[in-house]
C-alpha cells in the first residue's frame, strides 16, 4: 500500500449534557427543593504519536471523528456522566494544522499525546440556581457544544540523512548498498514513488523520490516529498556521472530546495555524491569533479559495484552525522 503522508479530517469534540429541572421528593415532604443535576462534560479529542508510518492510510475512508457527548443531568442532584474522550493515533513526525485557529501541533517523540479539541462543558441543573430569593428555580442551562475543526495532518519523516537528486540519480541503489534496505530499483525515472528508509549505524537514512524543475511549486513527485527532508541533519545530494550535464542537474535540485519553505532546506549541511562512477573514464570523471570542486563543494565518488567506494562514502557519512 502506498504511503499516505497527508490527510484532512473533520473532528468534533463531544457536546456537554444538558442540565435538568428536577425536584426532590421525600416522604412527608413532597416538594423539598430543586434537585436537578448538571450535565456531563463532552469528551475531548487527543492525538497520540506512535511509530507506524502507515497509520494515515487507515483513515482514508474515515474522514469524520467524533468524541462522546456528555449525558444529561439526573434527579437527586446527580450529575450526568462525561462523554468518552477520543484518542487518534498518528505517526511520529506528524504536524497537525488546525485550519480554524491556525494552531500547529508537532509530534516528534513516540508516545507524545496532546489535547487538540476540548469537549463542551455540561449545562447547569436547577439546583445550581437555588438561592435565598429563588427557592424554586425553574431555569437550567443546556450543554455547550464541543470544539470543532478541520484538521490537516502532514507527515514529515524524521531521518538523520536524506538522499536527494533528480530521478534515476542512483539514490535507491545507494540506500540499498549502505543499509541493505532492499528497496525497489529500476533503469527508468520515478522508480521510487514513496520514501524509503534504511538504518545506517544507528542513523536513519531516507531516499526521497526524485525532484524535477518546478517541484517546489507542485510539479512532478517532488513537492509532497520535499517536506520529508525538512528535519534531516544532512543532505546527501546525488548527481549521476551518467548525466549529459551533471552541473545542470545539481543546480536544478538546489534551486528547488532553495524555494521550499523560504530556503530553510538550503541551509542544511550537504555532501555531493557523484554516483555511477563506473560509467565514465578516469579523465571524464576528473573533469566533472573539478567543476564541482571549483564551486567549493565537498565531492565524493561512488559506484554500488565497488564495495570500497561504498565504504568510503559510509565512513564520510558517519563522521558528518556525528558532528
Amino acid at each position: 500500500m502506498a504511503l499516505v503522508d497527508e490527510l484532512t479530517i473533520l473532528a468534533r469534540a463531544g457536546k456537554g449534557g444538558d442540565g435538568v429541572v428536577r425536584w426532590l421528593h421525600l416522604k412527608g415532604q413532597e416538594y423539598s427543593g430543586p434537585a436537578g443535576g448538571n450535565g456531563g462534560n463532552g469528551g475531548d479529542i487527543y492525538m497520540h504519536a506512535v511509530r507506524d508510518m502507515s497509520l494515515l492510510g487507515r483513515y482514508r475512508g474515515e474522514k469524520k471523528f467524533q468524541a462522546g457527548n456528555g449525558t444529561d443531568g439526573e434527579n437527586s442532584n446527580r450529575h450526568g456522566p462525561g462523554g468518552k474522550d477520543l484518542v487518534i493515533d498518528i505517526p511520529v513526525g506528524s504536524l497537525v494544522h488546525n485550519r480554524e485557529t491556525g494552531e500547529v501541533h508537532e509530534f516528534l517523540v513516540d508516545g507524545d499525546k496532546k489535547l487538540i479539541l476540548k469537549g463542551g462543558r455540561g449545562g447547569a441543573g436547577n439546583a445550581v440556581f437555588k438561592s435565598s430569593v429563588n427557592r424554586t428555580p425553574m431555569q437550567s442551562l443546556p450543554g455547550a457544544p464541543g470544539e470543532e475543526a478541520i484538521l490537516h495532518i502532514e507527515l514529515r519523516l524524521i531521518a538523520d540523512a536524506g538522499l536527494i537528486g533528480l530521478p534515476n540519480a542512483g539514490k535507491t541503489s545507494l540506500l540499498n548498498a549502505l543499509t541493505g534496505a532492499g528497496a525497489k530499483v529500476g533503469a527508468y525515472a520515478f522508480t521510487t514513488l514513496d520514501p524509503n528508509l534504511g538504518m545506517f549505524y544507528g542513523h536513519v537514512v531516507a531516499d526521497i523520490p526524485g525532484l524535477i524543475e518546478g517541484a517546489a511549486e507542485g510539479k512532478g513527485l517532488g513537492f509532497k516529498f520535499l517536506r520529508h527532508i525538512a528535519r534531516t541533519q544532512l543532505l546527501v545530494h546525488c548527481v549521476s556521472y551518467d548525466s549529459a550535464n551533471p552541473m545542470e542537474d545539481y543546480d536544478t535540485v538546489r534551486a528547488e530546495i532553495s524555494r521550499f519553505e523560504e530556503g530553510q532546506l538550503a541551509q542544511k549541511e550537504e555532501i555531493l555524491v557523484l554516483t555511477k562512477s563506473d560509467m565514465r573514464t578516469a579523465e571524464e570523471k576528473k573533469e566533472v569533479k573539478e567543476l564541482f570542486e571549483q564551486k567549493g563543494l565537498r565531492v565524493l565518488e561512488v559506484t554500488v559495484l565497488d564495495d570500497e567506494s561504498v565504504k568510503g562514502l559510509g565512513d564520510a557519512l558517519v563522521l558528518a552525522l556525528r558532528k
